[in-house]
């Protein structure tokens, strides 16, 4: 049986689909409990990679991935709680991969109505066999006061959830096969002047993945919990089984039940009501028999709904002091940055006061810890971006990217123009491979493609090797550039990419001398291995870095400052405007 104490000490969830509502109301939860941080770790969702929402009146980003693969393994195991808020066909599929995926997985909650019964008694199975609680389909979820706010339960809005004295642990179990009816059973709780233990959804399909009599099983385990509180309906036979439970000793805990759907018992033929299981087929099934049932194996059986409240009321020693902490307005920003800010009118950098960061970084640090935006404190990742930036300062006027710079200086363009110019045209055969060569280097290793099959693959398409190739160098005739920047080579990762590249670079050269590993190509594979030894970072990880362009950011940053070194040098001499001679183009009929 599934310990609600692990939640109690550890509540870190994933959302599997998204629902902007029920998310944002999970976080309000978080905050006004007091948590320092979001309980919600990842959504499962596509088309972007975060998403925005209120955290008090600041805002907070929810990390976006495609698939449960994407995660990190440390987040994997992190995870104890999901909430499923994705379409009915394919709740089945989405919930058995989180159940295999999620070691620690303790509870899953499912959103959907309309799942196929079929599918639902397969994950009734699932749970039985993972020792999983999952509760739905049709769920509006699962409370654990102080803790935990898997879905809409409590409320979707905080001031419902502020006024529903519901964010410290009480005494009082609540467990309802009707979700509208668990939100009243919580009010009606609060109202008299009682706490939650714990409050539960389970849906009204035919088939709940989670019955009553587990429910209350869970209730009775819980050490918290001195009272349970269930709302029932007419149709099938789950309280047979709670009074056998009882009569058998297996629940001890005073329980209060109402069942609703005696006024069925007025009708001619059964009347369906609006949850697919409240439909009395027969005698045993109907509220009446189901109440007969429970009173006489102990339960307190209310026969209206306010009975419930007064059977309640009956039972407050002392009426909670009840706070009601607030949110104030709050206002959707226009962009949200984790590198820089002001606090108080003061900059902030990374977290830190501006001079504080200037003062106890490098400039090598500091433009790292931007360029991930993280503050990096490994010395070796330090100096090979230090390294980097002085290594491609600059590589003379003969490149592409400073003759342009050095033409339009000439033509006496402004610095800003000339430096664009130089930049625009970096790219895949100039300094712009860096980036290409770190994703294909991973994905490679990723995929545990040898080097020659790797090379293989390429020269079937026709494409071009990133970061493989000079145009001055040879194997015979080695960069040097490329031999200092093996010096930071022997990371605890066994150097896999940069191996992986060497190993390539051995095929290619067989081909043609000047096929080597180049600059671009060894500074993307030292820097993915140097990522992955000194920060642990994943092979996803290190694939949306080049996604985003982390490694180009390296040449683009540091060769500007060789752009602008010649476009002062041209504007000191002054030679005027550059005009190629007839020998220097041909002109070819």
């Amino acid at each position: 049986m599934v310990d609600i104490k692990i939640l109690r000490d550890n509540a870190n969830i994933v959302i599997l689909g998204s629902h902007a509502d029920v998310i944002q109301s999970m976080l309000d939860y978080d905050y006004l409990v007091g948590k320092s941080k979001p309980s919600i770790v990842a959504i499962i969702a596509s088309g972007r990679k975060q998403e925005r929402y209120f955290w008090g009146e600041s805002e907070v980003t929810i990390p976006v991935v495609a698939n449960l693969e994407q995660l990190s393994d440390a987040v994997r195991e992190s995870i104890t709680a999901a909430l499923n808020v994705q379409s009915a066909r394919r709740i089945l599929s989405s919930t058995t991969q989180a159940v295999e995926l999620l070691p620690n997985l303790q509870v899953v909650d499912i959103f959907a109505e309309q799942t196929p019964e079929s599918h639902s008694l397969d994950l009734i199975k699932l749970a039985a066999a993972k020792n999983v609680l999952i509760v739905g389909p049709a769920s509006v979820g699962v409370l654990i006061p102080g803790f935990m706010k898997l879905g809409a339960i409590g409320g979707t809005r905080h001031p419902q959830i502020s006024h529903a004295d519901i964010l410290e642990i009480g005494d009082t179990a609540v467990v309802s096969t009707s979700g509208g009816m668990v939100n009243e059973l919580i009010h009606t709780v609060t109202g008299v002047g009682l706490g939650i233990s714990f409050a539960m959804a389970l849906g009204g399909d035919r088939f709940p993945i989670t019955t009553p009599a587990q429910a209350l099983e869970l209730a009775e385990a819980d050490k918290h919990t001195k009272r349970i509180v269930y709302f029932g309906e007419l149709g099938g036979s789950d309280e047979y089984e709670i009074a056998q439970l009882i009569t058998g000793g297996k629940i001890t805990k005073e329980l209060i039940v109402y069942i609703a759907g005696t006024v069925a018992e007025l009708f001619e033929e059964p009347p369906q009501f609006g949850h697919a299981k409240a439909l009395a087929q027969t005698k045993d099934e109907s509220a009446s028999a189901k109440k007969e049932a429970l009173r006489k194996a102990g339960a307190i059986v209310a026969n209206t709904f306010s009975d419930v409240h007064n059977e309640l009321t009956k039972r407050v020693v002392e009426k909670r002091v009840v706070t009601e902490p607030k949110i104030g307005t709050r206002k959707r920003s226009m962009i949200v940055s984790h590198i820089s800010g002001e606090i108080d009118e003061n900059v902030v950098l990374l977290g830190k006061d501006l001079m504080e960061a200037v003062e106890n970084n490098s400039i090598a640090s500091l433009v790292l810890s931007m360029l991930l935006g993280e503050q990096v404190d490994s010395k070796k990742a330090v100096a090979f971006v230090d390294f980097v930036f002085k290594l491609l300062v600059d590589h003379g006027p003969y490149v592409s990217g400073a003759l342009n710079t050095i033409v339009s200086a000439r033509a006496g363009k402004d610095l800003i123009s000339s430096l664009t110019a130089g930049l625009m045209t970096i790219g895949p055969r100039f300094g712009g491979a860096i980036n290409s060569a770190a994703a294909e280097w991973v994905q490679a290793v990723k995929d545990d493609v040898t080097p020659q099959e790797f090379v293989e693959a390429f020269a079937k398409r026709g494409g071009i090797i990133p970061g493989i190739g000079h145009k001055k160098y040879t194997i015979d005739n080695p960069d040097p550039r490329v031999k200092a920047l093996k010096a930071f080579a022997k990371n605890t990762n066994g150097d896999q990419y940069l191996n992986f590249a060497l190993g390539v670079e051995a095929i290619t050269t067989t081909k043609k001398s000047n096929l080597i590993l180049n600059v671009d190509g060894t500074i993307a594979a030292i820097l993915l291995d140097i990522l992955e030894s000194e920060f642990n970072y994943s092979q996803q990880q290190l694939l949306e870095l080049s996604e985003i362009e982390f490694f180009n950011a390296l040449f683009v940053l540091s060769r500007s400052i060789g752009f602008t070194a010649h476009y002062l040098d041209q504007r000191r001499h002054d030679e005027g405007l550059l005009r190629l001679s007839p020998d220097d183009v041909r002109y070819i009929e």
